[in-house]
């Protein structure tokens, strides 16, 4: 593979499909977004096949292509697991979409995609250690160690949202239901959906995570609770990451990663919990942005 090979990177989201054609400097030479068709897995195969012949026409050449998933493909049974976005699981994702498209694709976690994009040449870039925390439609994480995506025998790495909540308050327990089956897992609060439900539950209005911030930000009380309640629950769960990985940078993707106050307030709050006399990892704010997760899908290619 010549090293300007263009690269297509598919970031594919609970709520939106985004694909992006990187040329060999990363820069971007096409982009498009499309609405996910919730809960249709033939449905999701086929739009994938169009993002990926449209983009290709747009930029007149084949490219290779990488794909940001929610979940993973088992390597037990070559299916999906783990995916919020429920009507994949179970399915053999890969090789259908392999056969639809008639090529390779290299698949990774769409956290996985957020950590490699911006330790490539993001937020982290030659951070020895990086951990990239999904905080969107579901919450995850990945691990790039020297540059490459740490991948374990069970292709689990970094899934700490469906770990418990650390440190729970009295009224933090069972904690809501979670689609894994348990409670009180890290994702049901800190999702976007977990974070507009605790508003919610607290006698806020029926909100997303955007307009919560934006409220509190204009000075609303209850919407700056709700946010006071989260970047608490985030330093406890992000404290037991440091704890055992030690990592040199955190990364925050998806929609709650941009809200700018977690980045003062998080750091500030993490100190009491992690098991150290200091904390010298950075929390960081994505350089892509929304656009970490299918960077990092085009990054699965690497140049040769």
């Amino acid at each position: 593979m010549s090293g300007d090979k263009p690269r297509i990177g598919i970031d594919l989201g609970g709520t939106k499909i985004e694909g992006v054609a990187l040329g060999g400097s990363g820069n971007i030479l096409a982009r498009r977004r499309i609405a996910t068709p919730r809960d249709d897995y033939p449905g999701t195969i086929a739009v994938l096949h169009d993002l990926v012949r449209a983009l290709e026409a747009e930029i007149g050449t084949s490219a290779t292509v990488g794909v940001g998933m929610p979940g993973a493909i088992s390597p037990a049974s070559g299916l999906v697991k783990n995916a919020n976005s429920t009507w994949l699981n179970g399915k053999s994702f890969h090789l259908d979409l392999e056969a639809r498209i008639g090529r390779p694709i290299r698949f990774a976690n769409d956290a996985d995609c957020l950590a490699l994009s911006e330790a490539s040449d993001g937020a982290a870039a030659g951070a020895p250690t990086v951990f990239g925390a999904i905080l969107g439609t579901g919450v995850g994480g990945g691990i790039v160690v020297n540059g490459r995506l740490l991948a374990g025998p069970n292709a689990i790495a970094g899934e700490w949202g469906h770990s418990p909540l650390p440190w729970p308050r009295e009224d933090e327990r069972p904690g809501p239901a979670c689609y894994c089956g348990k409670q009180g897992c890290i994702e049901t609060f800190l999702s976007g959906p977990g974070l507009a439900a605790d508003h919610l539950h607290h006698g806020g209005a029926r909100q997303n995570a955007e307009d919560i911030a934006a409220q509190a930000e204009a000075g609303d009380p209850k919407a700056q609770a709700t946010l006071a309640r989260y970047a608490d629950r985030l330093a406890r769960s992000l404290a037991t990451v440091i704890n055992l990985i030690d990592p040199h940078v955190i990364v925050l993707g998806g929609g709650v990663g941009q809200i700018d106050g977690l980045y003062r307030e998080v750091p500030r709050l993490w100190a009491s919990y992690v098991f150290s006399d200091q904390v010298a990892t950075r929390l960081a704010k994505p350089i892509h942005g929304a656009s970490s997760g299918v960077r990092g899908a085009a990054w699965l290619w690497p140049l040769s």
